[in-house]
């Protein structure tokens, strides 16, 4: 199968997260290796999709020269974007409305003008969605699973989580002595849309007094209770970390809005539960919001590891014929599964793991 691949291409998909670069700079590296060529389409598939708009055609030649020096970077040389998915194509109606539309078909008639014999890619479930239907339409795909939420199901961690956990947890380390200082409750808002990695692993390593996640609908009343208690034991200040899809046992998730082609955005939940615990224990609250600082930054030495071994075994996939497929962690190997399953359901929080436990034999209050 190998003497049949003379040309790959390269995708990054949705939202950024430190190890993209290190991901690149290994597929084009070990595919160099193979005497093969390496083509990187701009803006996850906008390159193709809407050419016109790029200088260089929306297509980069990936060459040593281009991917040297980029491991430790953050971000993507690619670009990549969370809107304008060729499966759910926003277009403008003769009626002025906008609607989705499936471009998946004219995606794949580009990948073959371009001569890629097989695509690499990189992404969270939205873009591994994308690269799944590609699968079906005929082309030759490998998946890499990219996510600093950790949510993708058949893999072990995904690059970039550690990265986000790591800041995340510095930051609530930060802030622990100014809310002691001024006899505070700090509430941290980090990201996790509907899993609360992020969140429960940064409040465990940050001994935050309470974590709020979208697996656990919580009481803010059950929260305020862990305030005052702190408070009767002598100390007057508690740090909460809350995932941006939590949501209480009466309400739904803080959604700011959606647009066509895009997501629902989330946000506000933080401030949302400050608010409720300065009203319940009287004492003053602030709001951090790290957003999208988790993504941003130079990637730990554990994500560079494992973004360089899911690029490298990227193209032992497409050498060995495996298509249709996503390189997933399965310590201490790297092994191959098939694309439909890693984007057949979100890998959440199971609530029964050694560090939930772990977290409430700590004294962390998950509000239920």
């Amino acid at each position: 199968m190998s003497q049949a691949i003379r040309r790959i291409a390269i995708s990054t998909g949705g939202g950024d997260a430190p190890g993209l670069n290190a991901v690149i700079r290994s597929v084009v590296l070990s595919a160099l290796q193979r005497g093969w060529e390496c083509l990187g389409i701009r803006d996850g598939y906008n390159g193709l999709m809407t050419p016109d708009v790029y200088a260089d055609g929306g297509i980069m030649n990936l060459t040593r020269e281009s991917v040297r020096g980029i491991t430790h970077l953050g971000g993507t040389i690619l670009g990549t974007t969370n809107r304008g998915s060729p499966i759910a194509y926003p277009t403008l109606g003769d009626d002025g409305q906008w609607y989705e539309r499936d471009r998946s078909d004219e995606l794949v008639e580009k990948l073959n003008t371009i001569g890629a014999d097989a695509l690499v890619a990189i992404g969270g479930d939205g873009s591994l969605e994308i690269a799944n239907v590609l699968s079906q339409k005929g082309i030759r795909v490998v998946g890499v699973p990219k996510t600093i939420d950790n949510d993708l199901a058949e893999t072990v961690v995904t690059f970039g989580f550690d990265t986000a956990v790591s800041f995340a947890a510095e930051c609530v380390d930060r802030l622990h002595s100014t809310a002691e200082a001024h006899d505070r409750v700090m509430v941290v808002e980090v990201m996790g849309r509907y899993a609360g990695w992020i969140a429960l692993y940064a409040g465990v390593a940050g001994t935050a007094d309470a974590v709020l996640i979208p697996e656990i609908p919580y009481d803010i009343e059950k929260v305020a209770e862990r305030v005052r208690v702190r408070a009767e034991r002598g100390r007057d200040f508690a740090i909460i970390v809350v995932a941006e899809g939590a949501r209480p046992v009466d309400g739904d998730r803080s959604i700011v809005g959606k647009t066509i082609g895009q997501q629902e955005r989330l946000g506000g939940i933080g401030h949302q539960v400050a608010g409720q615990l300065a009203d319940l224990t009287g004492k003053e609250t602030r709001t951090v919001v790290l957003g999208h600082l988790l993504r941003g930054g130079s990637p730990t030495t554990h994500d560079r590891i494992l973004a360089l071994r899911f690029g490298s075994a990227a193209v032992r996939a497409i050498a060995e014929g495996c298509f249709g497929c996503m390189v997933a962690l399965d310590p201490p190997t790297v092994r191959y599964v098939p694309l439909s399953s890693a984007i057949a359901r979100m890998k959440t929080v199971p609530l029964d793991s050694d560090t939930m436990l772990t977290a409430r034999e700590l004294g962390i209050s998950f509000g239920d």
